[in-house]
């Protein structure tokens, strides 16, 4: 990867200014940094996280390899941010997910049972059979 493209990462979870230069870069030219600017989304509560959600969800079914790739880690706290950030905010990264969201919501291992992250995929599910728009936050209505 060129050191121009490079220099456009963000350095720390401040830096929401490299979050506009990637925006202003766009997709695809930026695609060769995708693994990286998913490595922010590992805490919503960055800065730089909140910031790339919008622009990463945008891309699409595009991004569904690297999201492949996250829900295969142990990481059970990056795949919820992940799901619940970006997977459940773009129909074509749902529809290209589909099999994977599946998996979570019906044989979830214990650690993604513990962040909730079955009852995400499954209110994510039924939110795209239902073709409505309710909240898929599984943390509603509980006690």
């Amino acid at each position: 990867m060129d050191s121009k493209l490079r220099a456009l990462l963000p350095e720390d979870k401040l830096d929401i200014d490299a979050v506009a230069r990637l925006v202003t870069e766009g997709y695809p030219a930026i695609q060769p940094l995708l693994p990286d600017l998913l490595t922010w989304m590992q805490d919503i509560n960055w800065p730089v996280a909140q910031a790339l959600q919008p622009f990463l969800a945008s891309i699409g079914a595009s991004l569904a390899p690297l999201v492949r790739t996250i829900l295969n880690t142990n990481d059970d706290v990056w795949k919820y941010w992940v799901v619940a950030c970006l997977v459940a905010e773009s129909r074509p990264l749902i529809l290209a997910l589909e099999p994977e969201l599946k998996k979570l919501a019906y044989t979830p291992t214990p650690g993604e049972q513990g962040e909730r992250i079955d009852r995400l995929a499954e209110n994510i599910l039924r939110r795209l059979a239902s073709g409505g728009s309710e909240s898929v936050n599984p943390w509603v209505n509980d006690v």
